[in-house]
């Protein structure tokens, strides 16, 4: 413990992570999504840090998140269904009746119809087009 009993004041603290090459700064997240094989946790009303010491930053996130299961929400964090929407599809997911369409009528595979549809960024006549 610091001699004083209530520990550094803020501005001392600051000057000494200066001398020591340790910089931090305030983000203005409006949201922090952390990703798990099971679950997201989002946090969207938190206080978010980075520190930037030795080459490295170390972000701080403080606040208490919603726990939900991956792909849940419905606030962005579905990104396949949104870039499908605006029209981008190049990572959107393409439904197997299509790759299964694809793959029939152009006497390809299904893996071939899925890369098929994929580069053509779900367009079904391209998609037999280009392996016929």
């Amino acid at each position: 413990m610091f001699p004083g009993g209530g520990g550094m004041n803020d501005r001392k603290m600051q000057q000494m992570m200066k001398q020591m090459g340790i910089d931090m700064t305030d983000l203005d997240a409006e949201e922090v999504v952390i990703r798990t094989p099971d679950e997201e946790l989002v946090f969207t009303d938190a206080d978010v840090q980075r520190m930037d010491a030795q080459g490295q930053q170390t972000y701080t996130i403080v606040g208490e998140p919603e726990s939900r299961e991956r792909g849940e929400g419905g606030d962005g964090s579905d990104e396949p269904a949104i870039e499908e929407s605006e029209g981008d599809g190049g990572t959107a997911e393409i439904p197997d009746e299509d790759v299964e369409l694809v793959a029939t009528r152009a006497g390809a595979s299904e893996d071939a119809a899925r890369e098929a549809l994929e580069e053509t960024d779900g367009d079904l006549a391209a998609a037999i087009e280009r392996l016929e």
